[in-house]
């Protein structure tokens, strides 16, 4: 295993109406939990949003932990160990974690640079994530390109995985998406569409208050989503 830094990001799902509550309860409650685990650094709680994940409505059945790792071995130990990641696997129907290196990054993250690239290039299977502080001014200028958005990636064949999540509704966005190789992505990013004409507008009019963009290669998951692990798309072998 890598002794490099690790990234994790960890989906649940919960079905029963008593676990959404308490899955609400717990975006306050961990955060007494999470600072306590053994070798964890930057962590962020999140909530998502409905249909394919990038709406502003929440889907209260869906939230994640991302964290990061000083190594591989440890991210493995306390997911599969720690009291706060269990105590989250047994309410939930359903989990899935992936385990990613950091490849190229940009940007901060609620002022901290979060994650430690290898600036090593990604030849096969990669992850992207998007953070942003949308201004409260242009919020609803945002959301209303999102729609546009959310169904060119949900009609895409080529993506393995793909959720928008949030630290706080409306303000935080954050997009995860797992792509068979950086052509297909590129390809998706470039298109002369709605989600191209989004990023001409995001530079032209300043959209954002704080911005984050990295790559990820993956190393790997454990558990599963919606049946399975959204990886054997891509039939990586990990």
């Amino acid at each position: 295993m890598t002794k490099r830094p690790v990234v994790t990001i960890s989906f649940f799902r919960f079905s029963r109406i008593t676990a959404r509550i308490w899955a609400l309860y717990m975006m306050g409650r961990a955060r007494l939990s999470l600072p306590s685990v053994p070798g964890i650094g930057f962590w962020k709680l999140c909530g998502s949003g409905s249909g394919e994940g990038f709406t502003p409505l929440p889907n209260t059945a869906v939230f994640a932990i991302l964290a990061t790792w000083p190594d591989e071995q440890t991210a493995r130990t306390q997911i599969d160990r720690a009291p706060i990641f269990d105590k989250y696997r047994s309410k939930a129907s359903e989990s899935w974690t992936v385990f990613l290196e950091t490849s190229s990054v940009r940007g901060v993250w609620s002022g901290d640079t979060p994650f430690h690239p290898t600036g090593q290039k990604i030849t096969g299977p990669l992850a992207a994530l998007t953070r942003a502080t949308v201004k409260p001014s242009l919020a609803l200028k945002f959301w209303r390109r999102v729609p546009d958005i959310s169904q060119m990636i949900g009609s895409d064949n080529n993506v393995a995985f793909k959720i928008g999540i949030g630290e706080v509704p409306l303000l935080h966005q954050v997009t995860f998406s797992i792509w068979p190789d950086a052509n297909a992505m590129a390809a998706f990013a470039r298109h002369n569409g709605p989600h191209a004409s989004a990023i001409r507008a995001v530079r032209d009019e300043d959209w954002f208050s704080e911005e984050l963009y990295a790559r990820f290669a993956i190393l790997g998951d454990t558990g599963s989503w919606e049946g399975a692990s959204p990886l054997a798309k891509l039939d990586i072998h990990v």
